[in-house]
């Protein structure tokens, strides 16, 4: 009895974060920065800064694919190598599909990373901000539910989350994108100026900017500005863009409040009835298999919409039979992503005497202007362009049929200026769009693993004409030849913006989360990853996770306090 004890005692802390993302990292630094003991678990292996990015540094030529995955690989990841995501690159950050399978009614890609910092390490890392037509948008258009929070409450904390990442950019003034503390933005190119030029002077209302970007242009605490190499997903070395890595752990790491715990597969969290609160979690130690509890006084679950959603749904109990904190039953629904891969190219002719400066990690930005004012379209929500210009390199040969010494010498020379725009689109919350546990399927941990059951219904579908031929309109305006417009498809989860599982709420019946991110029905359990978004915008989201991780932390220490959880 003595020894049961005693392991208890030792696998106690102040406050436990399921997860090492985006939101993860914050939680973490925020809680430890704030005098609590804290323990944060990933299933992922330990990752160490700058020492085990083994590609950063690797030439095109030393990688034995250049770069590609192998037939091995596309089977043993069947689901993960449909997109570009996983690439020789940085395989061996994502997880394994074939021991942690899911299944489909409908396709949907899930990008699951295999490494503590998750996917801050190989995000896009575009950071903007929702504002009040995002936050007010569901109670306007009678849709889903209300977000329980309005711009004025979280902006405060976007100042916070933006000095600390470090978000370069352009202050525009714009009442759908608000302006943020923004280090120099970097500089858009020759041709990149001159259409940003001719759109803005021929409508109303669009505006081109430098894109909102976590890639830092002046030095931060160990920390360095962006070097322009362009290979940020294998991790930078310079520290050069926001990740937990380079940012957050090693700001927990400094509290001394702080035990990382990788290779940690959180089952559920324990729930005590007669003490109507979490006071733990299950965790598989991912080499042995051994199932370990550990214990605390606040539980943040971070560990990715579909991560923590997988973490809800297995923690049952008599109280909870469908999933902790799911009094609701809205657990799993209303699954959003972007959609996206549709919009236009064309050359721009005049500029074979100009270049850009090294390989910039970023592009250009057009903040959305369907649906807002007076314009008025036959969809709900609107859309934003990432783009960009450049010049053809050397990989231009690489499909031709030429050889010998002209085609060679062909190749020394730049290519043709080239400019495409693609939009990003905003996806309405469905309540059939879900994911729920299968139990017929087992993973190498036997674990049911998750199924999903959702798709892009008509508003998208139409949304997606306007993104495709504004996209063409804008450019032929601006003088540019040869314009084409794409239609790639687009499936949820391609985007890696999944969000919306266990959505925030005025009303306990039908939501997860209150204002503070939460649990409506456990009070000392927070969840503020992409599973808490109500409606999902148009804009990049991360951002979003980070502020309100922040400010959620803010809320749970001092209601612990006061005694209240």
């Amino acid at each position: 009895m003595n020894l049961n004890i005693k392991a208890q005692e030792q696998n106690t802390y102040d406050a436990i974060v399921i997860g090492s993302g985006v939101s993860g990292g914050w939680a973490a630094k925020e809680l430890s920065e704030k005098g609590l003991k804290v323990l944060m678990l990933d299933r992922g292996k330990k990752l160490e800064h700058v020492k085990d990015y083994e590609t950063a540094t690797k030439d095109p030529w030393e990688f034995t694919h250049r770069g590609r995955i192998t037939v091995d690989q596309r089977e043993t990841h069947p689901k993960l190598s449909r997109d570009y995501p996983y690439s020789e690159h940085n395989e061996k950050y994502w997880i394994n599909d074939s021991e942690s399978p899911y299944n489909e009614v409908k396709r949907f890609d899930w990008y699951r990373p295999d490494i503590v910092g998750g996917k801050s390490i190989m995000w896009g890392r575009q950071s903007y901000r929702l504002s009040d037509i995002d936050f007010e948008a569901n109670l306007k258009d009678g849709i889903a539910v209300d977000w329980p929070i309005r711009y004025k409450d979280i902006a405060p904390w976007y100042d916070y989350v933006e000095k600390f990442a470090g978000i370069s950019g352009t202050r525009e003034g714009l009442p759908q994108l608000p302006d943020g503390q923004f280090m120099p933005a970097m500089e858009m190119n020759c041709v990149e100026k001159d259409v940003k030029a001719a759109v803005e002077s021929k409508y109303k209302g669009r505006i081109i900017t430098m894109g909102r970007v976590a890639n830092i242009t002046k030095p931060l605490p160990g920390r360095e500005s962006c070097q322009f190499r362009n290979l940020c997903s294998r991790g930078c070395p310079f520290g050069a863009y926001f990740s937990t890595q380079s940012s957050t752990l090693p700001a927990a790491m400094a509290t001394g409040n702080l035990t990382l715990r990788p290779d940690s597969i959180v089952n559920s969290v324990i729930y005590d009835e007669k003490q109507g609160k979490a006071t733990g979690v299950r965790v598989i130690d991912k080499h042995t298999k051994e199932m370990v509890e550990y214990y605390a006084k606040i539980i943040f679950i971070n560990g990715s919409t579909l991560g923590s959603t997988f973490v809800m749904l297995n923690s049952t109990s008599s109280r909870f039979p469908n999933g902790l904190g799911n009094d609701s039953g809205v657990l799993g629904k209303y699954l959003m992503d972007h959609h996206f891969r549709t919009g236009a190219s064309g050359t721009a002719e005049g500029y074979d005497d100009k270049y850009f400066f090294g390989r910039r990690a970023n592009g250009i930005y057009v903040p959305r202007y369907r649906n807002i004012g007076s314009d008025k379209r036959d969809y709900l929500r609107g859309f934003g362009y990432q783009g960009g210009a450049s010049r053809g390199g050397w990989s231009r040969g690489i499909a031709e049929m030429g050889v010998g010494k002209d085609f060679k010498e062909m190749l020394t020379e730049p290519g043709k200026w080239s400019m495409g725009l693609g939009g990003f689109g905003e996806c309405l919350p469905y309540e059939d769009n879900v994911v729920t546990l299968d139990t017929s399927v087992k993973d190498a941990w036997g674990q049911p693993v998750l199924k999903f059951d959702a798709e892009f219904k008509e508003n998208e579908k139409k949304m997606r004409v306007d993104m495709m031929n504004d996209a063409a309109e804008m450019l032929e305006a601006a003088g540019l030849k040869n314009v084409k417009t794409y239609d790639n498809g687009s499936y949820p989860g391609m985007a890696i913006h999944e969000m919306g599982t266990a959505r925030m709420g005025r009303d306990p019946k039908t939501s997860v989360l209150n204002g503070f991110n939460q649990m409506h029905a456990v009070k000392n359990v927070f969840v503020t990853d992409g599973s808490c978004m109500t409606s999902a915008a148009c804009v990049n989201p991360s951002l979003t996770y980070m502020a309100l991780t922040a400010r959620a932390v803010d809320y749970a220490v001092k209601e612990l306090k006061k005694g209240n959880i």
